[in-house]
This record gives structure tokens, sequence and C-alpha cells, in this order.
């Protein structure tokens, strides 16, 4: 497999963009090597500036669902544009959108769009501040919910990747209001609201982290943490960046019957676009300006392209639910097919899956929380990462991030990236 023009790319890129990228993780200065450069893709696959194939297990970090340029987004997107890309004043599609979120997602009464992930959690967390009347939130290590600078604290992921422990730019008074305890550790959580009481406005999390692989909550692990908010008048706030509208038309609270106070999207509900949004309850959401006083705007908040292709995604979601049962039973498969192939290897690993999100930890105890996943064997994962690359198998440059699937991966692409995985077993044993 040649990288030619991925190589001379990244190269030229890295005299003009911060390290060759607009994103850390694109580097690949985790797994090492050159990053690919893509130039298109369709349904299942990526091709990358040279011309090659590969199947993808990212999907955009997750909103490709039903694969890429799938269609009839494409076509409503085309259609759109005929109208103008930005207006900066409202439209009947933007209540339309919201109407069909809130017929999707329970305990959602109001949402309000804006323009990513990273500003749907900021701005979740001030209408929590401005709700309760108090500063302090807890999160969990290796839980990102963007780059905001109170979320900059034990973000796992990308921080992870690149040994981050501590952020420049960001205070120590916002790093004060921050408080961390390790997911799946309910006791630790009760500690924190103990020793700080009545001054925690909300507790975010990730419901099914996907920022240090996938890690599933422990059995009321999430019944705990909405009991503890609702005894301390605690806003919960499900970070659905990643689960919402994957795990469930519903997303996690709908698949794990959890209710939250505040959820937030993004670029789910934009088909991949730029975007994203954050809802829930009345009664908190009425605080957002102008019916309070809590502030948030955004000139390309609800913008139209965005609003179409999510629309038209989300509208497929809702009226074929046969979709979510498809994408958990190729889920299933391919964890059979890998849980098979490394167990006849001997080789140490945990596979952790829900729905459609999973992940291989090289590890031999399990993997539950952030520490666990960092201390698995990420060195022999970064061998495995480029070992299916040129197999042709696009896995996140990243030991500390999630696979997703869409429905577009055929069982023949998910034969080929087992049949790959023991391949690489095989070599290495």
């Amino acid at each position: 497999m040649k990288l030619n023009n991925s190589i001379q790319l990244f190269s030229r890129a890295q005299q003009s963009i911060p390290g060759g990228v607009n994103s850390p993780v694109r580097a690949f200065k985790s797994v090492g090597g050159t990053p690919l450069f893509i130039k298109k893709a369709k349904g299942a696959y990526l091709y990358d500036a040279d011309g090659n194939q590969y199947i993808d297990y990212i999907n955009s970090w997750g909103p490709m669902i039903l694969g890429h340029a799938y269609d009839p987004v494409v076509k409503a997107i085309q259609e759109k544009a005929i109208d103008s890309t930005s207006f900066g004043a409202p439209t009947e599609l933007e209540i339309e959108i919201a109407e069909l979120i809130k017929s999707m997602a329970p305990n959602v009464d109001l949402i309000r769009m804006v323009s990513s992930g990273t500003e749907a959690c900021m701005s979740a967390l001030r209408l929590a501040r401005g709700y309760t009347g108090k500063n302090k939130f807890i999160k969990f290590e290796g839980c990102y919910h963007g780059h905001a600078d109170s979320f900059l604290v034990k973000a796992g992921s990308g921080l992870a990747t690149f040994n981050i422990q501590t952020v420049p730019g960001v205070t120590g008074g916002v790093s004060n209001d921050t408080l961390t305890c390790a997911y799946n550790d309910l006791q630790a959580v009760k500690k924190l609201v103990a020793e700080n009481k009545n001054e925690i406005a909300a507790i975010i999390i990730e419901p099914v982290a996907g920022n240090m692989g996938c890690i599933i909550p422990k059995e009321g692990y999430l019944e705990g943490l909405r009991k503890i908010c609702d005894e301390e008048n605690i806003v919960f706030i499900f970070d659905e960046v990643m689960t919402g509208f994957r795990l469930a038309a519903g997303g996690a609270q709908e698949r794990l019957k959890v209710n939250a106070d505040l959820v937030t999207y993004g670029k789910v509900i934009g088909a991949g676009m730029p975007v994203g949004a954050f809802g829930g309850k009345k009664e908190i959401m009425q605080h957002i300006a102008p019916l309070g006083n809590v502030y948030q705007a955004g000139t390309l908040s609800g913008n139209p392209i965005a609003m179409i292709a999510g629309y038209t995604l989300l509208k497929e979601l809702k009226n074929n639910p046969g979709i979510y049962k498809e994408l958990d039973k190729k889920a299933a498969y391919l964890y059979k097919g890998l849980n098979e192939v490394l167990k006849a290897s001997g080789q140490p690993y945990v596979i952790n899956q829900l729905g459609s999100m999973i992940s291989i930890h090289f590890s031999e105890k399990p993997v539950i929380d952030f520490t666990s996943a960092a201390t698995a064997n990420n060195t022999l994962f970064n061998k495995y990462f480029h070992h299916m690359l040129q197999a042709g198998i696009y896995l996140p440059p990243s030991a500390f991030e999630t696979w997703f699937l869409s429905d577009a991966l055929s069982y023949e692409d998910l034969n080929k990236t087992i049949e790959a995985t023991n391949n690489f077993l095989t070599a290495i044993v």
C-alpha cells in the first residue's frame, strides 16, 4: 500500500497548519506513521489521496450511522444549498428538526441548536450553573466533553493520546470548580458530593464512554448517579454526542432506561456536518435567553444546510427502527468473530461492546475506567492498528477511542476485519 500523496500532503500541511492537522488525534502521534489524507468516502469505505480503499470504523467519529454520502442526505443538501448556505435568521426547518428530536429523545421538552458538541456541552454546563446558582461540577476521568476550559481536566482521549495531564491556558480557578473521579465508581461520587455539599451544579457523563475506548457503565451505576442528583438538586447531564441516535432512536436514555435532566448532541444531528444541540426539561431550559438570563448565542446555530442533513438522517432512523436491530446484529457478529480469534491466540484481551460501539483492549483485566484502559498494552494496539491499516481497515488511531459501526458495513467487511485480526495475532505469537 503506497501513501506517497499522503506523505507529501502531510509535509505540506505542517508548513501552514499546527502539527499538520486541524484536530490533534489525526496526526497519528499515538500510533506513529503518516496520517491518511482522505479524498472521498461512500457507504462503508474511505478512499485516501493515493486511491487506497479502507473499511471505515470511525465514521466521522460516530454520526455516519447509515454510511458515508448517504444518497437522500446528499440530495437534500444539494437542493437546500440553492437557497443559500446561511441566513442568521429563523427558519421553519429549525422547528421541524426540533420537533423530530423531541419525538425521538426522552425528556427533551426544549432544544437549542449550536454549532458543535463542544459548544453544546459548554452551554449545558453554563445553564446548569445558572439554574442552580452553584459553580462546581463533577466529570469523570477519561470522559471527553469537548475542549472548553472546564472540561480539559483529566479528559481522556486526545489528551491521553498526547500524554497531556495539565493544559496551559486553563486557569486554576476553572480547574478548582471541576471535580473529577473515576468512571464506574459510585462511592467516589458520593464522597465528592459530601465534601462539596450544596456547591455542585451538575454531573456530566458519557453514559457509554467512548474516549477511553468503549467503556460500559456498571449495572446500577447511572441509576445511582440519578438518585444522587435527585437528592442533592444537581443537574444530571448526559453527553450523547457519541451515543445519541446511535444506540437507539432515543439514544442512551432509551437504551439504558435512565433519565437525564439535560442532554447534549453533536454532529449526528447534522448527519456529520458541524452542528450540535443541547436540550432537556422545560423547567431548566426556560432559563436560556431569551426566555431567561443564561446567555447563549450563535450566528450559525440552526444553519439550514446542517439542519436539512440532520433532519433527513434522523427521519430515516425514526421511520426505520429495524436499522438498530441490524446494527446490533452486525456488532454482535463482529464481537463473536473477534472474540474467537483473540481467545484462540492466547493473547490477553478485553472486548467492550454495546450496540454499534466496540473496542479491543490488550489487557489481562477488565477495562472499566480510564486507569484500566491506560494500563492495557497500548503499544501492541499501535502495531495492531498499522497491521489493520495495511489490510485496508481504518480503525481509530488511538487505543483510547471507541470504534463505530455503520449499517453500510457488509458481512464480507466484517469477515475481512476478523480475518485481518487473526492474521495479526498469528504473526505475533
